[in-house]
């Protein structure tokens, strides 16, 4: 698996257990385990929760599905 597959899915499982769909950064960032802290990493990359507000607009609002956020995050990341 690579640095982008085991990011997304490490961002899909942090969000297991939210309430879709996601209306506000607020909201996304609330729904992550440890909030603004919660980190993935693969290798030398690691990522913050915190950091996606940098990538996120408010036009990718409202989220469906923890899949949809991380496509997303992973995406414009640049992973």
């Amino acid at each position: 698996m690579g640095v982008k597959e085991e990011i997304h899915a490490q961002i899909v499982g942090a969000l297991a257990g939210a309430k879709f769909p996601i209306g506000t950064p607020e909201s996304l960032l609330s729904a992550f385990p440890d909030g603004a802290e919660t980190t993935c990493k693969s290798g030398d990359v690691e990522l913050k929760a915190g950091d996606a507000g940098q990538v996120l607009t408010a036009d990718d609002f409202p989220f469906k599905s923890a899949e949809e956020v991380a496509d997303v995050i992973v995406e414009r990341a640049g992973l």
